[in-house]
């Protein structure tokens, strides 16, 4: 069985995630998205909803499982009996930082292989980065990430009172 790995931090999950997921899930037996709590970053989401949102948008994907993580990647792949790690570029930037990341990991178990996919072009300049800003100034997100989460990220901006309509 080819189980496979596709970790982030997915705040917030955008078509562009969703794209790496279904062509993954295609690839492999079992894919497990890893919904990373990182300790260096302040999320918009906590790791609770961001897991809540990719399981109603990955509802339709049979051979997927979200499982919030912490700590080092081959750590969690390990204990996932996951020998995967997918990853997806959207840049040349985006291959330095996976690269090296890549390297590492397999410096740290060389039983971990990455595997590299590319985003389809209509996802290319998207970033989780780039939908909170969007969503920080009430644009529309009906493009970059499912209605589900466009109406969890409008309510977080409200409550946050973040959002300058």
């Amino acid at each position: 069985m080819l189980r496979a790995i596709y970790p982030g931090s997915f705040d917030p999950v955008t078509y562009g995630h969703i794209d790496i997921m279904r062509r993954s899930c295609k690839i492999v037996d079992e894919l497990i998205v890893g919904v990373l709590s990182n300790k260096a970053k302040i999320p918009l989401f906590s790791v609770e909803e961001r897991v809540k949102m990719l399981r109603e948008v990955t509802k339709d994907l049979n051979n997927i499982r979200i499982v919030p993580f912490d700590g080092l990647l081959v750590e969690f792949a390990a204990r996932m009996d996951a020998g995967l790690v997918i990853r997806g570029l959207r840049a040349i930037t985006d291959f330095e930082y996976e690269l090296q990341m890549s390297q590492t990991n397999q410096k740290l178990d060389p039983n971990i292989e990455t595997m590299f996919l590319t985003t389809s072009i209509e996802y290319s300049y998207l970033s989780s980065t780039t939908v909170r800003e969007i969503a920080a100034f009430g644009g529309d997100l009906t493009q970059f990430v499912p209605e589900a989460v466009a109406l969890e990220l409008e309510k977080k901006m409200n409550t946050k009172g973040e959002c300058n309509k």
